[in-house]
């Protein structure tokens, strides 16, 4: 990454106090070191209702597409549902590394070790106090424009979920590999067939763990002006 065009952000971490002070640094914390958290997470400790259900109210705040509020949450904390979905979590894990490991041998290619952490949460999900499965009533439609105005309507709800969980101290990770069996996972959760399950997160207080801003490309070689592949004449 170059230095220069890297952002500066302030020291982290940031005491609840900067939220107050200081709210832009403050929230630019939060958005810069809302991490998926896989390993540091206090498995034996319980994350409270009550605690939940307010970083929803602020997740519900979230802009939707047409349709109104058709978010719902699914909260599992029960052993047997969670062990039920870990259990899916693991089997399409297996299925997209074999998949991507063929699909690499194709071409005469070796797949790439994954950092140890992703393992690591496939083998301890269901150990997680809670399991948040953020869904949409309705079902996407098969066109384009449709499939980004069902799914607009509900992952900023639950982005907006993971940021308030993370300012709360809150480790979580964002999976998909559920939809590989969503007739499963539905009957896991009893959501009805006329409802999609589009995000999984589970939850627990973090233990130990350091969050901290990711290496990313640098905004000026990711945007472009008036057109693709335009620069914003500056250089």
């Amino acid at each position: 990454m170059s230095a220069r065009f890297a952002a500066p952000l302030p020291q982290f971490p940031l005491s609840r106090r900067h939220a107050m002070t200081d709210p832009v640094a403050f929230f630019d914390e939060m958005l810069a070191t809302t991490r998926s958290v896989r390993r540091r997470i206090d498995f034996e400790r319980t994350v409270e209702p009550a605690l939940i259900y307010d970083c929803i109210d602020l997740a519900v705040q979230a802009p939707s597409s047409v349709g109104g509020e058709t978010w719902r949450f699914v909260v599992l904390t029960e052993p047997i549902r969670k062990d039920a979905m870990a259990t899916l979590y693991r089997k399409s894990f297996d299925t997209f590394l074999a998949a991507q490991a063929q699909e690499l041998a194709a071409q005469g290619r070796t797949p790439e070790p994954l950092p140890p952490n992703y393992r690591y949460l496939a083998d301890r999900m269901q150990d997680f106090p809670a399991i948040i499965v953020v869904c949409r009533e309705g079902r996407p439609p098969a066109d384009t424009a449709g499939q980004v105005a069902f799914y607009s309507s509900v992952i900023p709800a639950a982005w907006s979920l993971m940021l308030a969980l993370r300012a709360r101290r809150l480790g979580t990770t964002w999976t998909t590999l559920h939809s590989r069996y969503e007739n499963e996972s539905a009957d896991i959760i009893g959501m009805p067939s006329d409802a999609t399950a589009a995000v999984v997160l589970p939850v627990g207080h973090m233990k130990d763990a350091r969050l901290k801003r990711a290496q990313r490309s640098p905004a000026r070689s990711v945007t472009y002006w008036n057109q693709w592949g335009a620069a914003d004449g500056l250089e």
